[in-house]
């Protein structure tokens, strides 16, 4: 498809919802060997959820994030400059979120402007696959692919090598507030949770902190952008660098599976 159509590599993109919560810690803990208990740091937050939508190109260009909090106005927070915001009753992407996305961020990329043909993937989510997205996708020249289900770890660029390196870093940025000496707290003396404010700098630092030599690599190892003559498809068999980029070992791995189970909450 990619050479019938004759796409550059920096109109090959990928779109990928991430969800996360305003406690990030770690799914790992050390501890006395046979200990039953361990004491996990949060503020009781790790179930307050957001969705951070995620896209970036083949060429290595990333695209500003789009964060989706759960509530019914806008907040009236100061948003970082280079990252949008929409909101929903359950926190997730809905019709709105994905117009949103196509006209403010998708459009607005390189060559969007000139609506140079481009491609998009992202998984067989319900709301990527509507007749409106559909439509608004056509106009803007897009052609949509859809990844289907239990496939994306292996097809999905950002599912393969950036998710998890993103929310590990996410973790970091979270780490820095909560060591932060002091914090603002409620009447009842509880530390109040991150504002959305914080939230957003931590999406926007952790986001520029992906390297673009990552995401090339990873749409390489997907088979999308790979040269033509088959010089590089030793690249789809090398392991994912993810972990060793991250550097640490705390695990932030997850599938389309967690993404819907979290939906299905």
């Amino acid at each position: 498809m990619r050479k019938k159509l004759c796409f550059e590599i920096g109109q090959l993109g990928d779109m990928d919802e991430v969800p996360l919560t305003f406690d990030v810690p770690s799914n790992k803990t050390v501890d006395v060997k046979g200990a039953k208990t361990f004491m996990i740091k949060t503020f009781g937050n790790e179930k307050t959820r957001y969705t951070v939508d995620l896209a970036c190109y083949a060429d290595g260009t990333k695209l500003p994030p789009l964060l989706i909090f759960k509530r019914k106005t806008l907040p009236k927070d100061v948003i970082p400059h280079g990252i949008y915001v929409h909101v929903h009753s359950k926190g997730w992407m809905d019709g709105e979120g994905m117009k949103l996305w196509l006209e403010k961020v998708w459009s607005k990329r390189p060559g969007g402007l000139l609506k140079n043909p481009s491609l998009l993937m992202c998984d067989q989510f319900k709301v990527h696959v509507t007749e409106s997205t559909k439509r608004l996708a056509t106009k803007l020249k897009m052609h949509l692919t859809i990844i289907p289900g239990r496939l994306t770890s292996q097809l999905q660029p950002l599912d393969v090598s950036v998710n998890e390196l993103f929310k590990g870093f996410m973790h970091e940025e979270w780490v820095k507030w909560i060591e932060a000496p002091t914090h603002h707290v409620t009447s009842a003396g509880r530390v109040k949770r991150p504002s959305i404010s914080n939230v957003c700098e931590w999406v926007k630092n952790s986001w520029q902190r992906v390297k673009s030599e990552t995401t090339v690599k990873s749409f390489k190892k997907c088979g999308i952008s790979n040269a033509l003559d088959g010089s590089e498809d030793d690249i789809l068999y090398e392991g994912s660098d993810a972990l060793s980029e991250n550097n640490h070992e705390d695990d932030f791995s997850g599938s389309d599976n967690d993404f819907l189970d979290f939906y299905d909450e």
